[in-house]
């Protein structure tokens, strides 16, 4: 039997969190027993998100076949056990690539290309593609109903229905329900208008999830049914949350997956969410908590981070704790009592960016992190950083750097990769995607992992200088992961550390809720052992030690 489709739209204002609910359905009609794949469209003209500013749009998104996509891949990856690849993310960009590329090789036979049908057949047959191996495709359309860029996609879910009948395909609409603290209401208004949006282009919404900061009334529910024609059991409270990991639970409680299913005729059995209970559980019952300081370029707006924020949380409950984050911009540590800054938190994380701006600030930290026995985690640009740092002040190299921020540093500890010199394209030439990584086998490393090869993803266009290698392990740095064939740096660590640990990958992107990833576990178990001061805890029913 082919899939069936479920098809996520969002109205009223953008934020709502159609990723999260797309990802919390999915992870529901799992727990039953369904294959789900789910899948994303974005409505902006670039190809991809790879050269977008991480202030705009957040965070890239990177999958095992090396495609840049949205942030809200990652939900859908933490939430289910879908595998993504480039297929799963597509913009109106990459659409329009493919379209004129056919046109110009003369694939069209001299017809006049159209939106309709040329672009929506396009878009449907991505969403076969994707659709073709699963019991269920959740389908989300990015941008908020009434958007122009958006209408080629709506048009498209549209057909679909037209196609595959209702018993194949079912509309959820995101919507707001504001409360106006001046009148002491909750207003259906916007989401009335919302969903008219919806039925002038031909789309009369299944299920309305319901954004509001608190629960709707059986009088709420009733109004906004009849007003928005479907059925009162269909408008679903969609209430603020304090973890994200509680929405599945919500949803499951509201009968959202149950209505889905009813509305495609699908018969499962009953969903075991035992161990997202457990999860919540620890979420809102912690036994202690751990503070941890990311500094980075990009901190004011924590999108921009957001599969390591969630890859921390991860590692936190692992040892049912509670995560304190601060967000330190690094720019603002480039000053000469730095320090103060630094001394209240447990372990210091630098992760990933682009660019000068913020550099000296990182390794400030950086110096501390090492100098003061704090765990610190570097990640990609973390790992380069930190490598730079030590190189000064460590072995002495007076101006060392990368030739990312000074082309005429004397000192090349960091530099272009191989493959990429002469490159000048930004967009999609960086070393992407899952790459496997040997490990020294007394590593941090290799005991975090509890193996000695592993496989992660990267997204990145400077590497470790091997030329400098001697130098610094001479010094005390420890190179204990590279590639395969010892082209590249993978990790580096620092022995007489409690934990010093940077690698070239992005090990954030492969956590999820219920499998922390284990180097974001095990620099939880370090800070934490550092925040209660002793050489050895007890923590989650194993002992912690200190180094």
């Amino acid at each position: 039997m082919s899939a069936k489709y479920i098809f996520v739209t969002g109205g009223v204002v953008s934020s709502l969190g159609k990723g999260l609910a797309a990802a919390s359905i999915g992870c529901l009609l799992e727990a039953r027993g369904l294959k789900v794949n789910l899948m994303k469209f974005d409505p902006y003209l670039n190809v991809d998100p790879g050269t977008m500013s991480p202030f705009q749009h957040g965070e890239v998104f990177v999958t095992d076949d090396g495609a840049e996509t949205d942030l809200d891949l990652g939900h859908y990856e933490r939430f289910t056990h879908a595998k993504l690849t480039r297929d799963n993310n597509l913009t109106t960009g990459r659409i329009y690539e493919q379209i004129i590329t056919k046109e110009r090789r003369g694939d069209y036979l001299g017809k006049t290309v159209q939106v309709i049908p040329h672009v929506t057949n396009e878009i449907k047959n991505a969403m076969r593609k994707v659709a073709a191996d699963c019991d269920v495709a959740l389908v989300e359309i990015g941008g908020t109903v009434g958007d122009i860029e958006s209408l080629p996609f709506l048009e498209a879910i549209r057909q679909m229905r037209q196609e595959l009948g209702r018993e194949n395909t079912v509309f959820v609409h995101v919507t707001l329900v504001p409360w106006i603290s001046a009148a002491q209401e909750l207003k259906t208004k916007p989401t009335q208008h919302s969903v008219k949006e919806m039925l002038s282009i031909g789309i009369q919404p299944d299920i309305l999830l319901c954004r509001s900061d608190r629960s709707l009334n059986r009088e709420i529910k009733s109004k906004i049914a009849l007003f928005c024609n479907l059925e009162e059991k269909a408008v679903i409270t969609a209430k603020d949350v304090e973890s994200i990991y509680e929405v599945p639970l919500c949803f499951a409680q509201e009968g959202v997956d149950a209505l889905a299913l009813k509305y495609l005729h699908l018969e499962t059995r009953e969903p075991d969410l035992s161990r997202w209970m457990n999860l919540v559980n620890r979420c809102y019952n912690p036994r202690d908590e751990v503070s941890i300081a990311i500094v980075g370029k990009y901190v004011e707006y924590e999108d921009s981070y957001k599969s390591l924020k969630e890859a921390l949380v991860h590692g936190s409950l692992a040892h049912n704790l509670k995560l304190r984050v601060t967000w330190i911009e690094a720019e603002g540590l480039e000053v000469p009592n730095y320090e103060e800054q630094l001394k209240d938190f447990d372990g210091i994380l630098v992760p990933g960016g682009f660019g000068k701006r913020g550099i000296e600030g990182m390794l400030n930290a950086i110096r501390y992190a090492r100098e003061n026995k704090v765990p610190y985690f570097g990640i990609c640009l973390g790992m380069q950083t930190a490598c730079i740092e030590f190189a000064r002040n460590v072995c002495g190299l007076h101006g060392a750097n990368s030739s990312e921020f000074d082309p005429a540093t004397p000192h090349r500890v960091i530099y272009k990769l191989r493959e990429l010199t002469g490159v000048e394209e930004m967009g999609g030439t960086m070393r992407l995607g899952a790459w496997t990584c040997v490990l020294q086998p007394d590593s941090l490393a290799s005991r975090a992992y509890g193996a000695t090869e592993i496989s992660e993803r990267h997204r990145h266009r400077y590497e470790f200088n091997r030329e400098y290698e001697a130098l610094l392990t001479g010094g005390g740095l420890r190179i204990t992961g590279t590639t395969p064939d010892a082209t590249y740096v993978e990790i580096v660590e620092i022995p007489d550390h409690p934990y010093f640990l940077g690698c070239q990958f992005h090990p954030e992107f492969k956590s999820k809720p219920l499998e922390p990833h284990p180097l974001f576990s095990a620099f939880i178990k370090a800070s934490y052992a550092n925040r209660v001061g002793e050489d050895e805890v007890q923590l989650a029913g194993e002992r912690v030690l200190r180094g």
